[in-house]
């Protein structure tokens, strides 16, 4: 069952409305570790080139057979067409769908020759060769990939981004979107190394579409990863293209865009200022009416951080549509999306009383409500907390057109709940709206509904948890608001 000893950690996730005026605009700092894990239709970290696409006759000479022993000798003979059939019996076995021996090929000592063989004075056979070996080693392990970087690929690599050859220079950013992928340390190294220059006339170039898609692949790699971003010049460099590239209709193109920019929001507000400040939301919005789950998931996710911001921010996103399309996508077929949906509407029931009326306005307390019923529960989780959110920021008037949408039924069913956070929030939630019913001397029939609904036996079970902290919210809200109940309960015993 979860401690309750760091109650500071939920919060962080969330731009949130607490007790605490002073920190009723705390941005979030990191975002959950559940809803930002991987998924299988999320963006690829690194990607390994398995396929076999080179078109001259050269890439057919023998080898692919050849040994470790006789690899190493080929690469390091001074003859140039032993070191092409070496070269090209290595990167045939790092391409192998399963088990490739890229630690074995580190630990060869291959790497430096490999990098050699990138230099301009070769042929462009041998330095594809060399590229494709070196990207798929670098597809690999943080070591692995380190083992490239302190090679001197990363210059070299560069170099090759204006070569005249294309199939050369598309398989140079494949290897630099993998290095800088793996870590801020090698994204930084990538940036400072110069790449994005070339990188940004390659996106603006006549170039096949494939090609497109690992320009774009790997220049949100060179947004991506966090402590510390990247650096705000880089960020300036690449916007206008991340622009550009937000018009195109393929979506692969459109699906590494969206990523890029939801790494680029995902901090301070400064950034999400500067992705605000491109024009971008609009089109975002757009995307996230996409019934391709490529493009739809990273352009929510997005929007959800841009919602994470100031309040101007926020309504800047809700002028621009965000909340008239978020009501389909609370429910979505997939849990993932209606997820990440509820907790971008949370963001927004964080703001003040405006922001909370454009979330009724829109229609979306209903399919709140309905989550809360039926959905998974790790969808219930993320729409217990927008509650909280939202009764923490609303007026009385938004607060009971709350409980009169139906908000109490499901809220009291998940005080069954094993997470003993989410059960907590509840009662502080219940309490919230029973002090708000004190207030407006509404308390004696919000609590006949909460009697009707079951709501006071369980409130009551409560009192006997086995977490301490339960019993005694459980207890608070008896004794204050069910008095005789108390005490009717302490007769018969």
């Amino acid at each position: 069952m979860p401690t309750l000893d760091a109650p500071e950690e939920r919060l962080r996730k969330f731009k949130y409305r607490g007790k605490d005026a002073s920190a009723r605009r705390q941005q979030r700092i990191a975002v959950s570790v559940e809803l930002r894990k991987a998924k299988r239709e999320e963006q690829a970290l690194k990607r390994r080139n398995i396929a076999y696409v080179l078109t001259s006759q050269a890439s057919e000479d023998n080898g692919v057979g050849l040994t470790l022993d006789k690899i190493i000798k080929g690469v390091n003979s001074s003859d140039p067409a032993l070191c092409f059939q070496a070269t090209q019996a290595a990167r045939k076995l790092l391409s192998r769908e399963k088990n490739p021996p890229l630690q074995m090929m580190v630990e060869a000592g291959l790497v430096p020759r490999l990098v050699e063989f990138l230099h301009p004075d070769f042929h462009p056979f041998l330095q594809f060769e060399a590229a494709w070996a070196l990207t798929n080693i670098a597809s690999g392990t943080s070591e692995q990939t380190r083992a490239v970087v302190k090679g001197g690929a990363i210059p070299a690599l560069v170099g090759l981004l204006t070569s005249p050859n294309m199939t050369v220079c598309e398989q140079a950013v494949w290897a630099l979107g993998n290095i800088a992928g793996d870590s801020s340390e090698f994204r930084d190294v990538v940036i400072s190394s110069n790449a994005i220059p070339p990188l940004l006339s390659l996106a603006l170039s006549s170039i096949p579409l494939t090609f497109l898609r690992n320009v774009t692949w790997a220049l949100s790699n060179l947004c991506r990863n966090k402590d510390p971003c990247p650096h705000e010049d880089a960020v300036k460099q690449m916007l206008p293209i991340l622009f550009r590239l937000l018009q195109h209709q393929d979506s692969e193109i459109l699906s590494d865009t969206c990523w890029a920019l939801s790494y680029l929001t995902d901090g301070c507000n400064e950034r999400i200022g500067l992705v605000i400040d491109t024009g971008v939301l609009p089109r975002l919005v757009e995307l996230m009416t996409s019934s391709d789950l490529i493009v739809l998931t990273p352009s929510l996710r997005t929007m959800g951080n841009v919602v994470t911001g100031t309040d101007q921010q926020t309504q800047m996103a809700i002028d621009a549509g965000m909340l008239r399309v978020l009501a389909p996508l609370l429910s979505h077929p997939r849990s993932s999306i209606q997820k990440e949906a509820t907790w971008a509407m949370s963001n927004v029931a964080a703001g003040p009383c405006q922001h909370i009326q454009e979330l009724i306005a829109c229609n979306l307390l209903p399919p709140l409500v309905a989550l809360l019923q039926n959905g998974e529960f790790k969808v219930q989780r993320e729409a217990v907390w927008t509650v909280s959110n939202f009764v923490t920021g609303a007026s009385m008037d938004q607060l009971f057109q709350l409980v009169r949408f139906g908000i109490l039924g499901p809220l009291l069913n998940l005080l069954a709940a094993p997470d003993v956070k989410i059960v907590l929030i509840i009662l502080d939630i219940l309490s919230h709206i029973l002090q708000a019913a004190e207030r407006l001397c509404e308390k004696e029939g919000l609590c006949a509904l909460l009697e009707q609904l079951g709501g006071v036996d369980r409130i009551e079970a409560l009192q006997f948890h086995e977490n301490r902290q339960v019993g005694c919210s459980a207890l608070s809200i008896m004794e204050r608001h069910f008095g005789e109940a108390v005490q009717d309960s302490r007769g018969e015993a």
